[in-house]
């Protein structure tokens, strides 16, 4: 470990105090490491130098030899422009600059040579191009490379003169310092089995690679090094947590399990159902804590699943609870549980923030004795005055709605570490659960139950509202119900986009026959449960609401949902709102309305609404257009992406190699004390000092 790398940015050739601020700030760049790894985002070949007679607008960008023959300077304003007549011996080409004008006007002389690179185009009718780079090819080694680094830059930093150029220039400074070789952080039976190129040459090769394939094995070094670490801490976290963490054991499926299995199961389950429950009971057998994630798609039968292995829990004598993130989630939980128990002997009880006085105590007083066997709650189920008798297995539902720290403060409830259930109708891509909730074990509910149509689901724009208007009628017309959903709770100077407020007036004007209900954050929670009763009770035909109907709404009467400003809404959020219909025996419909301006990438989000119902397809599609970060719910779940390179939406294969090795580090060496492992333990270390505490990531 070379500690130099540690030094402070500001002493690197070129920087100083103003730029190392800026740096800081911007790129959050502070050492020469943190330089060193702040990697290119890409690479242009400038191995060759073409006439001004071979260019086309087609091309990507290109470099031409050659002079200023003149300048002329037009305009005012925003129109004012430097155009600069550049000829390379046989023809013109016209170079246009709209900013830094009287820069390029001391700086850049006539009749001296060039290097101009850039992308051509057309302007005025011209061949042109704008804004190039400029080097002197004397002194420009870059245009001898074949391969020219492209740095990520801000608006600040381009402001104060700071370009990718510039970066490139610290980044080439950073490396004439570097004069020793880098230490390794993989120890050699590992590069040796997975042919990876050495970390030093990695480093230099990410920044300057001399050919395509000297890059790809670089970067194919450094993505696999951050995946595996991060699969390395979380693997060993999750076996150390294993073997400190002794489970109850629920040896009994018992009465109340086999009671309701046959005689009070409503439907028979199907073979995904009974797979996951089986992983679970496994689980909750094997004398050590069960700590599971339960994926299913929308509508995949989560609920009566999570009841199941709550009734084994009781079979074995001990209390349950799941928490859910809302009252309405919560108090539905309640009503489908007592619907499924119908008679049978065992106390189910709600708890929310809304439950006060008496009826509170009375609760709290069944916990703590024992009476009560299911608590349903939300944030209320934490507090500390809540305490149970026996807790044996929670439950979160949408897990990612809470963060770490309440999670781990409700099964922190039981003496004995209670077994652990995650539920999330987010379906999660492969490549993410298992960097994102790695140390669980993942049970997926991948059959839906059957007489389930499929939703079928049409992409309209806003021009055709009386269209719409009447698919709506028919539709209540023949006994079913509708959602409206938009993005905004009311109007905004700053959006032109569609609001609950105004619409639910404009609503009421289209379909005065109809009794239209409407909810979104802004109303008290009183006020909001009162309006969603009344659309669960079928008391009112349409909801004009926001998407605080994404998760955990039921209606199986409501078979149309509309989604206004459909553009607006992420692939994810776009599938639970779907997944509010299609809950019945009859067709549903969700109608994704939007305006026609719309950018490739978000075409392509509506497109594979239409085509799919598949939650992990829909997921995995997400992933890929817009990467990790920008997933729900990775935010709350205690890990931090701080991938340089890895994508997860496109390296799933390294990501499948890099928890593959750590397993096999890890069933040799579990606590990494071999001397060829000693590299790792040291690093491991190192990240635990930058890092976050991974162990809370569950």
């Amino acid at each position: 470990m070379h500690y130099e790398l540690d030094s402070a940015i500001t002493y690197l050739p070129g920087i100083g105090p103003q730029r190392a601020k800026l740096l800081e700030g911007e790129l959050g760049i502070k050492t020469w490491r943190d330089l060193l790894y702040n990697f290119p985002y890409k690479h242009i070949d400038r191995s060759r130098l073409y006439k001004i007679s071979e260019l086309t607008t087609e091309m990507p960008f290109v470099q031409v030899l050659g002079q200023f023959m003149s300048f002329e300077e037009t305009g005012q304003g925003r129109k004012h422009r430097l155009t600069g007549h550049f000829w390379d011996g046989e023809m013109f080409l016209d170079v246009t600059w709209f900013h830094g004008i009287s820069y390029i006007k001391k700086s850049v002389k006539v009749r001296k040579d060039y290097i101009l690179f850039g992308r051509p185009g057309v302007y005025g009718g011209r061949l042109s191009v704008i804004h190039p780079d400029l080097d002197n090819p004397e002194s420009m080694t870059l245009s001898k490379m074949s391969m020219q680094p492209y740095y990520s830059t801000t608006e600040r930093m381009k402001k104060a003169g700071m370009t990718s150029r510039t970066l490139e220039h610290f980044t080439s400074a950073l490396f004439s310092k570097l004069t020793w070789t880098l230490s390794e952080t993989l120890p050699g039976y590992l590069i040796e089995r997975l042919h990876l190129m050495p970390l030093d040459k990695a480093l230099r090769a990410a920044h300057y690679p001399t050919t395509a394939d000297e890059l790809s094995a670089a970067n194919m070094r450094l993505k696999f090094e951050e995946l595996f670490f991060i699969q390395l801490v979380i693997m060993s976290y999750a076996r150390k947590r294993q073997q400190e963490r002794m489970g109850r054991r629920f040896i009994r499926v018992g009465e109340q399990f086999n009671t309701f299995y046959h005689r009070y199961l409503p439907f028979p389950l199907t073979e995904a159902q009974k797979r996951v429950i089986r992983e679970m009971h496994t689980d909750m057998k094997s004398g050590h804590q069960m700590n599971r994630l339960l994926q299913g798609d929308v509508g995949s039968g989560k609920t009566l699943v999570a009841l199941m292995v709550m009734l084994i829990a009781i079979d074995n004598g001990c209390q349950t609870c799941i928490m859910a993130p809302t009252e309405i989630l919560a108090e539905q939980h309640l009503q489908t549980f007592r619907n499924f128990l119908k008679d049978m002997p065992v106390s189910v009880e709600l708890l929310t923030g809304s439950i006060k006085g008496k009826k509170r105590a009375a609760i709290e007083a069944g916990l703590l004795n024992g009476s009560v066997d299911i608590l349903i709650g939300t944030h209320a189920v934490i507090e500390d005055n809540v305490q149970f008798h026996d807790l044996g297995l929670v439950i979160i539902d949408e897990q990612h709605r809470f963060g770490v720290a309440q999670r781990a403060k409700l099964w922190s409830k039981s003496a004995l570490s209670p077994h652990v259930l995650v539920m999330t109708a987010t379906p999660i891509p492969r490549t993410l659960a298992m960097t994102l909730y790695g140390d669980l074990d993942v049970s997926v509910i991948d059959e839906l139950p059957p007489g389930r149509k499929p939703i079928r689901t049409m992409h309209i724009y806003d021009n055709q509202p009386e269209q719409l208007y009447r698919g709506v009628i028919r539709e209540i017309e023949a006994g079913h119900q509708v959602y409206f959903v938009y993005p905004l709770v009311k109007e905004s100077e700053k959006l032109d986009l569609k609001n609950v407020q105004d619409e639910f007036v404009h609503l009421k004007e289209v379909f005065p026959q109809y009794k239209i209900s409407m909810v979104h954050g802004k109303m008290k929670p009183a006020e909001k449960d009162a309006e969603m009763q009344k659309f669960v009770s079928g008391e009112t035909q349409i909801l004009v609401a926001t998407t605080v109907i994404e998760v955990g709404v039921n209606v199986p009467n409501a078979s149309v949902m509309i989604i206004q400003n459909a553009e607006r809404f992420g692939l994810a959020q776009l599938h639970q709102l779907r997944g509010r219909v299609g809950r019945g025996a009859e067709q549903s419909y969700c109608i994704l309305v939007s305006n026609f301006k719309l950018s490739a990438e978000t075409r392509k989000r509506l497109q594979i609404m239409t085509e799919t119902n598949d939650g992990f397809e829909i997921a995995e599609a997400d992933l890929k257009l817009r990467g990790p970060g920008d997933l729900e719910g990775t935010q709350q779940s205690g890990i931090a992406f701080n991938l340089k390179l890895a994508n997860l939406g496109r390296d799933g294969q390294l990501v499948q190699l890099a928890r593959d090795t750590a397993s096999f580090v890890l069933d040799a060496d579990p606590d990494l004390r071999a001397t060829d492992n000693a590299l790792l333990r040291n690093h491991l270390q190192e990240l635990k000092k930058e890092n976050r505490d991974w162990s809370q990531i569950s």
